[in-house]
């Protein structure tokens, strides 16, 4: 788990670790990462924590991670921890519902939080999810008032007490900030593999099958919570080309836009489209990332793999209530899941 500390009436902001961001990023946004469960051939460990050479040597030599959701307990410290240093309250967002059991473990957490915990379902994962989740950081930071000009006198005299916050940050508009900003990404990627689709019982062994045997590329991408293809392609150049040419299309589409590049241990190939998504849509990208998976994305996805993510560069919050909401992306402080199909983790 990292992150640093929260301000005083801040809403906190947890998330988990298929949100895939930037160790980097979390911190100067004072995210609380809570990482999944990930067992590699006798090591167990947690996602992030395994260096990405060591993870995609494993899978090379046909190792496959097995992963599962957090414990509550490891939410209920991320929330305890929060309110020792001040926050005045949390909004947790997760992996959709519909591909992990990580926001009902959270929600159970949350039940017994000492401070207002507000769970959110991000329908969706990796950067599209991050991206919900930075949006929420900044959301929860409370504004401090520009002071006003000192008159001249008054530049000798002791130093006065620091200007309390106008106001806290309402929790609810914070969730409604990230389920707004997670209901406007898409998610593409693309893999080499197929195999590592099928065994984590995200793609049908027909399909898999009829993949390799004609040399298919499926584009996949995430649609209502679930994972779903998106296109398929016969090679693997075209097939990044149309990666390219859906983010710049989602971007256009926007106006202004932020985009995440998604790689396993080949930056140099996430660069490049990067380079080209921004080539192509020029001032419409306001915020470009690069970030390498984890083990329990990399488990599904399998090597090779490159994904891009695209959000609102500012969120549009509808005139509603998290209450409101429905899934995927449902908003809820408890209460039972309303999807979980087990402990093992999603693709993206």
């Amino acid at each position: 788990m990292v992150g640093p500390g929260v301000l005083p009436g801040r809403v906190a902001v947890v998330t988990d670790s298929t949100a895939a961001l930037p160790p980097a990023l979390a911190r100067a946004g004072g995210v609380r990462v809570v990482s999944l469960d990930v067992i590699v051939g006798r090591r167990r460990t947690l996602d992030g924590d395994i260096d990405g050479a060591d993870l995609l040597a494993a899978l090379e030599r046909g190792e496959r991670p097995v992963t599962s959701q957090p414990p509550p307990g490891a939410f209920a410290a991320a929330y305890e921890r929060a309110a020792a240093e001040g926050a005045s309250a949390v909004v947790s967002v997760h992996l959709s519902g519909q591909l992990s059991g990580t926001a009902a473990a959270a929600r159970l957490a949350a039940a017994d939080a000492g401070i207002p915990v507000v769970v959110v379902d991000s329908g969706t994962a990796a950067m599209g999810m991050g991206f919900a989740v930075l949006a929420a950081a900044r959301a929860g930071t409370p504004q401090l008032p520009k002071p006003a000009p000192e008159p001249w006198w008054r530049r000798w005299a002791p130093a006065r007490a620091p200007v309390a916050p106008v106001s806290v940050p309402d929790v609810d508009e914070v969730a409604a900030t990230a389920q707004a900003v997670a209901g406007s990404s898409q998610v593409w990627f693309l893999v080499d593999n197929l195999d590592h689709l099928r065994r984590g019982g995200r793609l049908s062994g027909t399909s898999a099958l009829l993949g390799t045997l004609i040399q298919l590329r499926p584009l996949l991408t995430v649609t209502d919570g679930h994972l779903a293809v998106a296109g398929k392609v016969r090679t693997r150049r075209a097939a990044r080309a149309r990666l390219v040419q859906l983010a710049v299309e989602s971007v256009q589409a926007r106006g202004k836009a932020r985009v995440a590049v998604h790689h396993l241990g080949n930056v140099d190939a996430a660069a490049d489209l990067a380079r080209q998504v921004v080539a192509a849509a020029g001032d419409g990208v306001v915020q470009t990332v690069i970030s390498e998976i984890g083990a329990v994305l990399a488990a599904h996805v399998g090597p090779g793999a490159l994904a891009i993510a695209v959000a609102d560069a500012e969120p549009v919050v509808p005139a509603q209530s998290p209450a409101d909401m429905s899934s995927p992306g449902e908003v809820g402080s408890s209460g039972e899941p309303s999807t979980a199909d087990g402990d093992d983790a999603p693709v993206p």
